[in-house]
């Protein structure tokens, strides 16, 4: 059995982690088929994810490699949504989100 408390839909996870504006941004970035997850294509919002799962997308122009560290519980200020990551590859988290 799997454990879903340490495990977020992907939309919101990618919208507490500051990489979208706002939950439809983020939608149409999975929907549209434009980010995998560990690997795999996703295309369903409602996908879960959890720690150590690798996200690959595109954002400003340059392909993104991370790890998630952690799901958060709230779309807090940057310095708290960089502790939900590790930037495997790609441009720093600093710059302004899709």
């Amino acid at each position: 059995m799997v454990d879903t408390r340490d495990r977020l839909r992907i939309d919101k996870w990618l919208w507490q982690a500051r990489f979208c504006k706002s939950r439809p941004v983020a939608v149409a970035l999975v929907s549209g088929g434009h980010l995998r997850v560990n690997g795999q294509k996703v295309t369903k919002p409602g996908r879960a994810v959890g720690p150590g799962d690798v996200l690959t997308f595109a954002a400003h122009g340059q392909v993104r490699v991370l790890r998630i560290l952690a799901c958060g519980t709230r779309r807090g200020p940057a310095t708290e949504a960089a502790t939900l990551y590790e930037l495997l590859e790609g441009d720093r988290p600093d710059q302004e989100t899709v």
